[in-house]
């Protein structure tokens, strides 16, 4: 997915881990695949082997920029170069740290006085550069730039000789936002941060353990999802977990009174098909849609029905929801396909006009004029951030001359950065920010008749609360749950 086309935040990671599979490297190269739209930057896989010549373990790693078809296109890669049977993989976009460094591209990896040490992971880091710095005048050299090393330089210092104390001292010394898979010689550990901003989930192959970013990298590949790995839980899985079919779990010591799931996951990160934070996406994703018809419905008249239409392919499910609403509801619309986007267009290209963004958009979407002419048309999509792609669209469809644009999103305005794993533009570049959420001014921006947000409280409503769960809602209200180190800037957490 070109995050960069249709101006949307940035996807944060995908992470992937699998214990005791005889083929681990190929389950781990599809599982990334499924977890494609999480990462496009760079990729990669390292594996546990061992070397019965010489008696010691052996970490295998291949990564490079791209894809994952793309890393990985050799097949002997899979089969020959990454053997053993534990592996872990990691999409990679960048949040914090540079995404030209090629040394950046996870999974790191570490050899120290306990064996060896492979790391991936999702989200990011709000005291980096505190304990980067406190870490650098202590001696401390980094390979990357990523807040990611932090956790493994961390664990190589800590002052417990047993590997679990070592990792479960070093997380209970950073803040923000992680879902972490580690691989040490004899297990595979998934960690997620106190207030679980990101989703992490276990599952079952045959007898091995899976461990995930999203469900859907298990359905790639046939594995059951178990459960969740639980806010602040630190989950071992290692040779006596596959005997007994049971894990081991260490809690991190932070007083959180409850969890803080990013909304967004459920707005527009994550696939339709997976199930995150206990939930199916797609079922949130429709109440999301419902809610938003309820809110701002658009009016129907005997002489134009009106028709509703997706942003391909985020905003399906929430479209069908807010046309099945609006039908419940008495009023006379209907869900057309108005939009068609190109899967085919490469993510680089012979632009043909003057302006690159606008012939962006022209390749990856083309409208379906006979359906959209001459009628009144709700288009629906999950978020609008800089608004300059949202433009162009709107002047694409505009083109193909319908009698009116009713704008609707379902999420509210965006004003604020986000710290815990997402890439929003700087404040002043959001649309709702940039124009004080003036609605009038943000629908002549973009040139539609009319506007509509999902309200925070109605966003709120549509996600799962069965268990007390809370969410982290600050791009939207600007209340972040954990506290970001103290003059330190959106751009220096993208060092």
């Amino acid at each position: 997915m070109d995050n960069e086309l249709i101006d949307k935040p940035r996807s944060n990671c995908g992470i992937f881990g699998i214990y005791r599979h005889p083929q681990a490297a190929t389950m781990t190269y599809y599982g990334l695949n499924a977890l494609q739209h999480r990462g496009q930057e760079g990729t990669g896989i390292v594996t546990l082997d061992y070397d019965t010549e010489h008696n010691k373990h052996h970490l295998n790693v291949y990564k490079g920029f791209g894809l994952v078809s793309e890393v990985f296109k050799d097949e002997s890669l899979l089969t020959e170069v990454l053997k053993g049977d534990i592996a872990i993989g990691h999409n990679r976009y960048s949040t914090a740290g540079s995404a030209n460094n090629r040394f950046n591209i996870q999974p790191f990896t570490v050899n120290y006085r306990n064996g060896h040490l492979a790391l991936s992971h999702n989200g990011n880091l709000t005291n980096f550069k505190s304990l980067r710095t406190k870490l650098q005048d202590s001696g401390t050299i980094f390979q990357t730039t990523s807040d990611s090393e932090l956790v493994l330089h961390l664990i190589a210092r800590s002052r417990y000789q047993d590997q679990l104390d070592q990792i479960e001292d070093a997380l209970n010394q950073v803040e923000g936002a992680y879902s972490l898979v580690l691989m040490t010689d004899s297990a595979l550990i998934a960690a997620r941060d106190p207030h679980g901003f990101r989703p992490l989930a276990l599952g079952k192959l045959d007898n091995s353990y899976v461990v995930a970013s999203e469900t859907c990298a298990f359905d790639i590949i046939g594995a059951k999802y178990i459960r969740d790995i639980k806010p602040g839980e630190i989950l071992i899985i290692d040779d006596d977990s596959i005997l007994t079919g049971e894990t081991k779990s260490r809690y991190i010591e932070k007083n959180v009174d409850k969890p803080r799931y990013c909304i967004f996951e459920y707005v527009y990160f994550s696939r339709p098909d997976s199930v995150i934070f206990g939930e199916n996406v797609d079922k949130v994703r429709r109440k999301l849609g419902k809610l938003l018809a309820l809110e701002h419905p658009v009016g129907s008249d005997d002489e134009n029905t009106p028709i509703v239409i997706s942003v391909p392919d985020a905003s399906n499910t929430a479209t069908l929801g807010y046309a099945s609403e609006s039908q419940k509801t008495g009023q006379n619309i209907k869900f057309e396909i108005g939009l068609i986007r190109s899967h085919y267009a490469g993510r680089t290209f012979i632009q043909p006009y003057q302006d690159s963004r606008e012939a962006k958009v022209r390749t990856k979407f083309n409208t379906v004029k006979g359906v959209i002419k001459g009628r009144k048309v709700v288009v629906v999509d999950d978020s609008i951030v800089r608004g300059t792609t949202a433009k162009l669209l709107i002047k694409l469809i505009r083109e193909a001359e319908p009698k009116e644009i009713h704008f609707r999103i379902t999420s509210p305005p965006i004003y604020n950065p986000c710290y815990y794993g997402m890439d929003f533009p700087s404040r002043e570049e959001l649309i709702a920010d940039r124009l004080d959420g003036d609605l009038e001014k943000i629908k002549q921006e973009l040139g539609v008749d009319t506007i509509g947000y999902l309200s925070l409280e109605k966003m709120l409503e549509a996600v799962p609360h069965d268990n007390g769960e809370g969410y982290c809602t600050a791009c939207f209200s600007g209340e972040y749950p954990v506290p970001i180190d103290v003059e330190t800037t959106k751009e220096e957490y993208e060092i």
